[in-house]
């Protein structure tokens, strides 16, 4: 009895994100935004916690600015992700003031592969959040 009270009190207590990696999926965080000139310089921190590595992820990305007006459409090219493992991937958005970006909105995966094959691991069990003022939504 002890022992199983014990081990239900280890669940209950285990980190979101310690869950999270049992039960896989992909995660992509918006780290920092920063000025780079008259561009924007995006910093993303993307985890696969998949049981297979991921060969290739493009996302087709919409930016909102402040007022919510969509400023464009464009495609991350966030590259191979292997398994259980963080990357960090940064891209710079040309003619966009950090300060007139509103929303980002990962619309879907463009493409997405694994094991040399079409997969659907890039979109399915994606999670999206910010630790910037912008907000991030898929």
């Amino acid at each position: 009895m002890r022992f199983t009270l014990t081990l239900l009190a280890s669940i209950a207590l285990a980190s979101p994100a310690a869950r999270a990696e049992e039960t896989g999926g992909l995660t992509i965080e918006l780290n920092r935004q920063e000025p780079a000139d008259a561009d924007c310089r995006l910093t993303f921190v993307v985890t696969n916690r998949h049981a297979t590595a991921i060969d290739g992820a493009v996302f087709e990305t919409v930016l909102f600015d402040a007022q919510g007006s969509v400023d464009r459409l464009t495609l991350f090219d966030f590259g191979a992700l292997p398994q259980g493992r963080e990357r960090v991937r940064q891209f710079q958005v040309d003619g966009l003031a950090c300060d007139n970006l509103g929303r980002v909105l990962f619309n879907g995966a463009s493409s997405c592969t694994a094991g040399g094959q079409p997969s659907d691991l890039c979109a399915s069990t994606l999670e999206v959040s910010s630790r910037t003022a912008t907000e991030l939504l898929r």
